[in-house]
């Protein structure tokens, strides 16, 4: 399970040694751990890693197969991750140190920075593949945090991008040694631990507003 802590100013968040799939359990422990962190008070900056072959594998299917009675409320309670995440009033920096797919790919982009190992591990988003339709909110975040281009790409054709590729997209802002994507993520989000406040939340909300109002639609939030 996901557990939080801190290096001076940076919380670190690590999402798990496993797949690290969006189980109900795992979303409430992500949430609690991003309710500590808005908590907190004064300069702050947050970095969500990893440990092991992947940063997050995405939505629970087993789960959701298992309870298709509760389908809408598990993305629309997957939408207000996304959406926290994309709104929130300090810095965020995503350190991909491994396999990084689907829903666990676009919570990646909800993050203002993302750091990715350069020789290992995937970026993909394999919707196309799988036979699962982006909804809106997923489309809405996946298109304003990519050039047209890039989204295009990454969701019609589900390429898979290594590092290096990831960063000539766009996708990632940095490609670094495996042995450095979690500390490049914690000095980069330590140096915009001042900005923490209601004035980048606001910021966020205005940039993003249209993904961020498809993402917490209540109504249809499959489409």
């Amino acid at each position: 399970m996901p557990t939080l802590d801190r290096q001076d100013n940076v919380f670190v968040l690590d999402l798990g040694d496993g797949e690290n799939r969006f189980h109900p359990d795992w979303l409430a422990a992500v949430n609690s751990a991003l309710d500590e962190v808005e908590k907190a008070e004064g300069a702050r900056a947050l970095v969500t890693a990893a440990t092991g072959k992947f940063y997050s594998n995405g939505l629970d299917l087993e789960w959701l197969l298992a309870h298709p009675d509760q389908h809408q409320d598990y993305v629309a309670s997957v939408h207000g991750l996304l959406a926290r995440m994309l709104s929130l009033p300090l810095v965020t920096a995503a350190a991909l140190q491994g396999h990084t797919f689907a829903a666990g790919a676009m919570f990646s982009l909800a993050h203002d920075v993302r750091v990715m190992r350069a020789d290992r591990g995937f970026w993909c988003l394999p919707e196309a593949d799988i036979n699962i339709p982006f909804t809106p909110g997923m489309s809405a975040l996946i298109q304003g945090r990519l050039s047209p281009r890039t989204a295009h790409e990454a969701m019609v054709t589900a390429r898979r991008y290594g590092g290096h590729d990831a960063l000539a997209a766009g996708i990632v802002d940095h490609a670094v040694a495996e042995d450095s994507v979690r500390s490049t993520a914690v000095e980069l989000a330590a140096a915009q631990v001042g900005k923490a406040g209601d004035t980048l939340g606001t910021i966020k909300s205005r940039m993003y507003a249209p993904a961020l109002a498809a993402l917490r639609a209540k109504d249809h939030p499959l489409g």
